[in-house]
């Protein structure tokens, strides 16, 4: 029989009773750090996708700057858009059109939930579309009557005449789907939440973007915990954060720069064709412009061969006509894609009455041939190409001043009618049929980004018609009826297709580019 000591058990027990504080402290103190703020996963650089381009975001209104929180991922639209151009689903599953083409009913997506934690129903729908009408986005193309709902998943918006590219509007970031949370009773956004995969982290105005994935999202998830975006204006800037590994995806590389880069192991640049086109825009009710010989002139004093291959450094890109061949309802087979002529540019501004000078320059009653030119800077290709066409014009006589400002001067000088000429890089994919865009841009005496001061009745009746028309065959010869007076009559001067130049790091994987630039697809993507 063993004997022990009541001050040995005693001793055994402050032994036993010591080690259990110590174990609970240390897991305590492990709860606590693990549940504590600094415990939290921040963005650094192993974490996060970091993007450069040269857009600011200063506001979180998608009927204001949603093309960057859609490409961001933190908004999605009632439909999407594919790679080809074809409208498939997205937070709605399916639609269909009644058939006098005004009813258009359109199913949801069940089990969609917003970043706040809230489900999608048709409230949130209806209030989200409701507030997109009263604001400058797609929505004011077409005549809403009504929207209401139809049982529990579904919509029904109710046209006063049919709009056969209405689908293409929901596809555009002004008709994001967000939380009843987001708005004010007047429809000011006072915090984001829509559904996409990523939400935001940090909103720096008008610089900076970090986003972070969330987990709930109905599609497929986000693999990298955070994404930024960084506002770069100026092109060499973009270039050497390309170049340092600063930025892991480049968006719109100055052409003239891509060659910095040749030879990096760790950078691969995508060059990817856009539905997107540099033209120059006329005031066609300028008195040097009003003449059709006068616009026509101008156009073949354009050398677009030289500014393709010397300035945009993309040979074939060369084009006078608005929409590319990818989109072939719009473009027409037989027409040149360069029609440089000077000599008979100048016989024919000679037919108006314009003498040269002494000084090699056109005159006419006394007044110079001077027009003053504004771009923007947001493209670095612009300034090169509006340097090319002033040198150009030079040749020709005329006296072409550049004034490189914010694009927003471009619909303001279309306002108040003082713009002459402007340099532009219209995005014809902005929303995923172009009719759209070219009804608002074009017909009835153009549109902000289109032409200005320019009445063509022939397109006026076709792009009415087209608006309408459900019939393919009947579509296609409005379509090029439309594009060839365009063409005929010279209010907008295309240049060039354009081609989107993106650097890549070594680090990314699985990038893939949007043609329709509505998507970075961050959740396909992983770093390592």
């Amino acid at each position: 029989m063993t004997n022990i000591s009541y001050s040995s058990v005693a001793r055994k027990k402050r032994i036993v009773r010591a080690s259990l504080l110590i174990a609970i402290i240390i897991i305590g103190g492990i709860f606590w750090f693990s549940s504590s703020p600094q415990a939290e996963l921040t963005p650094q650089k192993s974490n996060t996708l970091s993007i450069s381009g040269p857009w600011e975001i200063s506001s979180l209104d998608p009927a204001k700057q949603g093309y960057i929180l859609t490409r961001m991922q933190v908004i999605e639209t009632l439909l999407n858009v594919s790679d080809t151009g074809e409208i498939i689903p997205g937070l709605a599953t399916k639609w269909q059109v009644s058939d006098d083409g005004l009813n258009w009913l359109f199913t949801l997506r069940e089990n969609v939930q917003f970043q706040d934690g809230t489900s999608m129903d048709t409230q949130s729908v209806l209030k989200s579309l409701h507030f997109a009408m009263q604001k400058h986005g797609t929505l004011s193309k077409a005549e809403i009557e009504t929207i209401d709902t139809v049982g529990e998943h579904q919509i029904r918006i109710q046209l006063a005449q049919p709009y056969i590219a209405f689908t293409a509007l929901l596809t555009n970031y002004s008709t994001a789907i967000l939380s009843s949370a987001s708005y004010a009773e007047n429809g000011d956004i006072v915090a984001l939440y829509g559904t996409g995969p990523y939400q935001i982290e940090q909103f720096s105005p008008p610089h900076k973007l970090v986003v972070k994935h969330y987990e709930h999202y109905w599609g497929k998830k986000g693999q990298i915990p955070f994404a930024s975006y960084l506002t770069g204006h100026r092109a060499e800037s973009r270039i050497l954060q390309a170049k340092s590994g600063e930025a892991d995806i480049v968006f719109t590389l100055d052409p003239s720069m891509i060659g910095q880069l040749d030879g990096g192991e760790n950078v691969t640049v995508h060059s990817n064709l856009i539905p997107r086109t540099l033209f120059v825009k006329l005031n066609s009710q300028h008195p040097y412009l009003k003449e059709v010989q006068a616009r026509q002139a101008l156009s073949m004093a354009i050398n677009r061969s030289s500014i393709a291959n010397n300035v945009l450094h993309s040979p074939g890109s060369q084009t006078t006509q608005l929409l590319p061949k990818s989109m072939s309802k719009w473009y027409i087979q037989d027409l040149p894609s360069d029609e440089f002529n000077l000599s008979q540019a100048k016989a024919l501004l000679s037919q108006l009455g314009w003498k040269s000078n002494d000084n090699g320059v056109l005159t006419r009653d006394g007044k110079p041939f001077e027009l003053t030119l504004i771009t923007y800077a947001d493209r670095p290709e612009l300034t090169t190409v509006a340097t090319a066409i002033q040198a150009q014009w030079a040749k020709l006589g005329v006296t072409l001043k550049i004034n490189v400002t914010n694009s927003s001067m471009i619909p303001a000088g279309h306002s108040d009618g003082s713009l002459e000429v402007a340099l532009i890089a219209r995005n014809f994919g902005f929303i995923a049929d172009p009719l759209p865009i070219m009804s608002s841009d074009f017909s009835n005496g153009g549109g902000d980004w289109g032409t200005m001061n320019w009445h063509n009745p022939v397109v006026d009746n076709a792009m009415s018609e087209l608006l309408q028309t459900s019939d393919a065959a009947q579509s296609r010869l409005l379509s090029q009826k439309v594009a060839l007076a365009i063409h005929n009559d010279y209010p907008v001067l295309p240049i060039s297709s354009y081609s989107q130049h993106t650097s890549v790091n070594s680090r990314v994987q699985n990038f893939h580019f949007d043609p329709f630039e509505r998507s970075y697809f961050i959740n396909q993507m992983e770093i390592n």
